[in-house]
């Protein structure tokens, strides 16, 4: 790479470092899959190029095959870029290259090794044995019609590697999110037992709960910032790119077709209505929420602050339940909350409200006088009341919150179902895991339809807005 004009920045080497490693008890690489996500203008070509260049020139008679989006795209690519930067080196009189259409190759002369390319087609890599197959630009790739081809081709080669490589796409790109969630698979099970597999994979990219405006979350995802790519140039495109292009191209992130908007959920409210310096007050009402599939649940909490507004704030999301129950008592002793609020055995939480007795949150004799700390069970009239509350609230502006990406994306995705003339979010339709949404929505309303009756001669919530 150095010799072709682009000295390798830190995490090309350690790409390659891994990728090209050699197996001491066979001497051949150790892996024969190579995947690499990353995005855009990180370095990604000069790297491939560096990965061909490598093989033509350090073994005989061994056949390179390159593929992108299409056949003449990957002609542009190799003529303008692979062939003219190789000219342009040290290198160039090392190698000849061959233009004859359909017959492409650039050729290292001592070895008489050969890279050439192919079409996205069920053909592509036919013919001789294939020692290294690119595919490049990944997420144009709606099937594994190259894998397919490349592959049979390899197995004979004892050197053979297959690389792919690309930047997010979008949910039609069907082969590189397999790959992206197989490689990831690959990398757990490899810390969880040490065992390495076949398939050498590097993924950058940015989960969504981490801010696309923050710098750090830039530095956590590029991995050529401070050597070719600047913060100035990366708050520039986020200035003028669509937010979701934005994801795609420089957090690494799978860009999803925007959800049709329900019409009782007012979400094009919801970012109007974040406050980062937004705090809950002295009095407060938590809820608990149970995804559908109970992979994951949420912990919401409602305050009234000193303006009047309601303060909303997803306090803790988790895989799994088994953690509800102790992190709800840590919270009531930690904040006496006026009550604890959660959906009756209808809806996923409500398989928590025995163990909730017995970890002492009880409910109270008389259901409409709760003391401090009391569960508050509610019924599905209760349901569609507390989200016909946000709503309204929501469109008057009298709610606040800090801007919580899984909070955020819970009411983006959420959706609803008719119960009689109402209406109540539905776990099952919703687009995400709206429990995060649920749970602060619960928290509202037992804020104010169960925290007055809560408070004594000691405990003056003062005026409470409906």
């Amino acid at each position: 790479m150095t010799k072709l004009g682009f000295p390798p920045m830190p995490w090309q080497k350690y790409v390659m470092d891994v990728a090209l490693e050699i197996d001491p008890a066979t001497g051949r690489f150790a892996h024969r899959e190579v995947g690499l996500s990353v995005s855009r203008q990180q370095g990604k070509t000069q790297q491939i190029l560096g990965v061909q260049v490598h093989r033509i020139a350090a073994w005989p008679r061994q056949r390179v095959v390159y593929a992108a989006q299409t056949r003449g795209m990957a002609r542009t690519r190799w003529e303008d870029e692979f062939a003219e930067t190789i000219l342009a080196s040290p290198l160039a009189k090392r190698i000849r290259v061959r233009k004859s259409n359909g017959n492409e190759a650039i050729i290292w002369r001592a070895t008489r090794s050969l890279m050439g390319i192919t079409a996205n087609t069920e053909k592509a890599g036919h013919g001789p044995p294939l020692d290294l197959g690119i595919i490049d630009e990944a997420f144009a790739h709606e099937d594994d019609r190259l894998e397919q081809a490349f592959s049979p081709a390899m197995l004979t080669r004892p050197m053979a590697q297959l690389w792919w490589a690309s930047a997010g796409g979008t949910e039609k790109s069907v082969w590189l999110n397999k790959k992206r969630k197989a490689g990831r698979e690959h990398v757990e099970h490899l810390w969880a037992t040490g065992t390495r597999p076949s398939v050498a994979y590097f993924e950058w990219y940015a989960p969504d709960d981490m801010p696309r405006d923050d710098p750090a979350t830039w530095r956590a995802t590029l991995p050529a910032l401070g050597h070719t790519v600047t913060e100035d140039i990366i708050r520039a495109e986020l200035e003028k790119m669509d937010p979701a292009e934005f994801d795609r191209a420089y957090l690494n992130r799978t860009r999803k077709a925007t959800p049709p908007t329900d019409p009782n959920v007012p979400k094009l409210a919801w970012p109007g209505l974040a406050d980062g310096q937004s705090k809950a007050g002295a009095d407060v009402a938590f809820a608990v929420d149970v995804s559908q599939d109970r992979n994951h649940s949420s912990i919401g909490v409602a305050s009234v602050r000193g303006d009047g507004l309601v303060h909303v704030e997803m306090v803790d999301r988790r895989a799994g339940t088994d953690w509800v129950v102790p992190a709800l008592v840590k919270l009531k002793a930690k904040r006496t909350p006026l009550v604890v609020a959660i959906a009756s055995s209808g809806a996923p939480a409500g398989s928590l409200i025995d163990d909730l007795v017995k970890a002492g949150i009880t409910a109270p004799e008389d259901k409409d006088k709760p003391h401090r700390g009391h569960l508050v069970v509610l019924r599905t009239n209760d349901v569609t009341e507390a989200c016909g509350q946000m709503a309204d609230a929501m469109k008057q502006g009298k709610v606040r919150h800090l801007e919580q990406a899984p909070l955020t994306a819970a009411v983006n995705g959420a959706r609803t179902r008719k119960v009689g003339d109402a209406w109540a979010l539905d776990r099952t339709k919703s687009l995400t895991d709206v429990s995060p949404f649920v749970a602060v929505t619960l928290a509202r309303w037992a804020l104010l339809a169960k925290g007055p009756s809560v408070l004594d001669d000691y405990d003056l919530l003062g005026s409470v807005p409906m």
